[in-house]
């Protein structure tokens, strides 16, 4: 049986927005989401550890029943890649685990199952590394010379037959701990794993995003 650590990184500041990871959606704590949707998959979720730079944040946690990485200052800079928190935090656990799960705390809307199918696929697919993606038919382009120019589509063409391109929504990535240690997050033998919920394309960066989550979220409620 694989052992499987869930990493969740918060720091305690967003210029953007914030305190947005202690921010209340739908009355909870927005990081204490991605610590419930692992609570409810504790068959694949054996070690939750939230990296956090924030004292506040880390007496949220604790209360939550989860482990706390205390995160150096060097670590928490608008420009630290989530790599190096990761790496981080697999250096000073105590524990081996084979594989890393990254719940972002931003992206709040998972599916029920989206976990378990994604994590099926990683592992019967021997995959190094698996991400989330989402599909997008809309017509993109450049602008150059004040030209507009196509850059997936020609004019007149309809959007339901574009090729479809794929973003990383930023929902979940399960990684093995030898890659992560290598300081990578995607392997050569990545999995795209395609989930197309209207819900999973909500990342909160700003107001407006939070704005929209607390609809979605209330909307979900009723």
């Amino acid at each position: 049986m694989q052992k499987n650590l869930v990493i969740i990184p918060v720091r305690g500041g967003s210029k953007r927005l914030p305190k947005k990871n202690s921010k209340l959606l739908g009355g909870i704590p927005l990081f204490v989401h991605s610590i419930n949707y692992a609570k409810k998959n504790s068959n694949i979720c054996h070690k939750i550890v939230v990296s956090t730079d924030c004292l506040e944040l880390k007496k949220i946690a604790l209360e939550e029943g989860v482990t706390v990485m205390d995160r150096p200052s060097s670590l928490s800079g608008d420009l630290t890649p989530t790599k190096a928190v990761l790496q981080h935090v697999l250096e000073n656990e105590i524990e081996n685990f084979d594989n890393v799960i990254l719940l972002q705390a931003t992206n709040p809307f998972r599916g029920k199952d989206l976990l378990i199918n994604a994590f099926y696929k990683f592992t019967n697919g021997a995959y190094e590394s698996l991400m989330t993606v989402s599909e997008n038919r809309q017509k993109f382009g450049k602008i150059e010379k004040d030209k507009f120019i196509p850059y997936n589509y020609s004019f007149g063409q309809r959007s339901q037959d574009l090729d479809p391109l794929y973003f990383e929504n930023g929902l979940l990535y399960i990684t093995k701990a030898s890659l992560i240690k290598e300081g990578k997050i995607i392997g050569d033998n990545n999995y795209p794993y395609i989930e197309n919920s209207p819900l999973a394309k909500i990342d909160i960066d700003d107001e407006e995003d939070f704005e929209l989550a607390s609809f979605y979220y209330n909307k979900q409620l009723k």
